[in-house]
């Protein structure tokens, strides 16, 4: 099966390199390279991609937003964020945005092919040098939550529904669910009532009247 891929980046060497490499594997076909995240979330209905590389820092629409409005747009698509930081709140923020992998620009072609098989799979995939950037958030087995999450996990603890959570935070009801998803992940908990029984416990909703 062929993997229509599409790269998003504004700096067009970066781009076209990481094409004409993707480009020598037989079942890859690399469907465009487009400048920024507007770009992506104008053409994605046309181009059809199944994995789009996108980098976070461009000018305009973010790599973060973008990710989001696609994901609203086309929910299949997975969207791998290809990036030059390695800074945990950086890998954490993309992935709770709903990218379903972070790799970094200096891995070798061979990864970033990975990474879209992995992807392609149901998987999720983290490049080694994101994997050791999240190690020191790590405490007593369970992932620090970002500060997004802190703020959705205490909605959720108070008895608010997706819905009542993105109205709130001004969010969408799929951005709601993914963060509900990671969190669940995170503090492995399969329950509102375990998340619940969390947030009293660890203090999340001291000052609520709860």
């Amino acid at each position: 099966m062929i993997t229509r891929v599409l790269i998003v980046d504004d700096h067009p060497m970066v781009a076209e390199g990481i094409r004409s490499l993707l480009e020598s594997y037989d079942d890859i076909a690399v469907v465009g390279t487009l400048g920024n995240g507007q770009e992506a979330v104008d053409q994605v209905n046309s181009l059809q991609p199944d994995v789009i590389l996108m980098d976070l820092n461009m000018p305009g629409l973010s790599g973060l937003t973008a990710t989001e409005m696609l994901l609203e747009e086309r929910p299949e698509t997975r969207i791998v964020i290809l990036s030059m930081h390695d800074s945990p709140e950086y890998i954490s923020t993309a992935l709770s945005h709903g990218a379903r992998g972070y790799i970094l620009k200096d891995v070798p072609t061979d990864e970033i092919h990975t990474a879209i098989e992995t992807v392609m799979t149901g998987g999720e995939y983290l490049c080694t040098g994101a994997k050791r950037s999240l190690q020191p958030k790590i405490s007593d087995g369970r992932e620090t939550l970002t500060s997004r999450e802190q703020t959705i996990l205490l909605e959720l603890a108070q008895g608010q529904s997706n819905k009542d959570v993105a109205n709130t935070l001004n969010i969408s009801v799929r951005t709601v669910e993914t963060h509900r998803k990671n969190i669940k992940r995170k503090l492995g908990i399969s329950s509102t009532a375990g998340l619940t029984r969390y947030a009293l416990e660890h203090g999340v909703l001291q000052g609520t009247g709860i």
